[in-house]
């Protein structure tokens, strides 16, 4: 079988490309989730990876289930009730739990529609672009569901309960210019230009240390739901290890010296 995600080497940044254009990538078949848990696992190995870009192939970035699975009740969507929740248990909320656990910087490149499972996995990662054409819904409530996999956690966090609620509750599309103004992308350009933008971010961001980066990305995490003085004293641990780095030190000596600093790995 063919992959579900392409994964492309770009020096320390990885590019991830969803595979499944006739069907808008869409996210319903176990074999999907289970590269998504592999690809974290990975990545979380391999410390000469700084930031990972993840788009769709074809229109769309993810159009969420499979609405025909839905229909008749067949593949992830079969079984009884109890047989549903272990499903969602065990399959594609091991998603989110994934790319939670990554420290490595993700970009989210939408280049089409981001429905449903797909809009929640855009807000599985730490930044999201997007093309002019882009497309965005929580549309659950339409089918009669509510978000399975993590978007009612995570869409308030970025643009908050009341912008979050809003399309929660209605299910109605927002297109990228809205999407912007509400902070749930952070940049618009042509579909053209989007992977391009995309990996210059990425690799604007691989420029800096690896451990750098995966030190502040788990402290971002780590604040959403610790208490100030906790998160302080994260800080000061991480900080600790940080300045005895090889990487913090050429850092220092290429800023004192007026050269570009040379990191591991890279």
């Amino acid at each position: 079988m063919t992959p579900f995600l392409q994964v492309e080497r770009h020096g320390a940044v990885v590019m991830v490309r969803m595979n499944s254009p006739e069907t808008r990538n869409a996210l319903s078949e176990p074999g999907q989730i289970q590269e998504f848990v592999d690809l974290c696992a990975g990545l979380r190995r391999d410390q000469s990876v700084r930031a990972v870009v993840l788009t769709g192939n074809g229109k769309a970035f993810c159009a969420g289930g499979n609405i025909k699975d839905m229909q008749n009740r067949e593949g992830i969507f079969a079984g009884s009730p109890y047989e549903l929740r272990d499903t969602y248990r065990n399959g594609i909320q091991q998603i989110p739990l994934a790319l939670y656990e990554l420290d490595i910087p993700i970009i989210a490149a939408v280049n089409g529609a981001a429905i449903g499972a797909g809009l929640d996995l855009a807000c599985m990662c730490d930044i999201r672009i997007a093309s002019e054409k882009a497309v965005f819904a929580e549309s659950f409530v339409k089918l009669g569901i509510v978000p399975g996999d993590g978007g009612a956690w995570l869409l308030p966090r970025i643009i908050g309960i009341p912008k979050a609620s809003l399309m929660a509750f209605t299910g109605d599309t927002v297109g990228a210019d809205k999407a912007l103004e509400w902070g749930l992308v952070e940049q618009l350009c042509s579909a053209e230009e989007l992977e391009t933008e995309a990996l210059e971010l990425a690799q604007r961001i691989a420029q800096n240390p690896g451990h750098a980066l995966r030190l502040c990305k788990r402290l971002l995490r780590e604040g959403q739901h610790m208490r100030l003085d906790s998160l302080l004293e994260l800080s000061a641990a991480y900080q600790s290890l940080a300045h005895h780095t090889q990487d913090h030190s050429e850092a220092v000596n290429a800023f004192v010296e007026k050269r570009k600093p040379n990191f591991k790995d890279q």
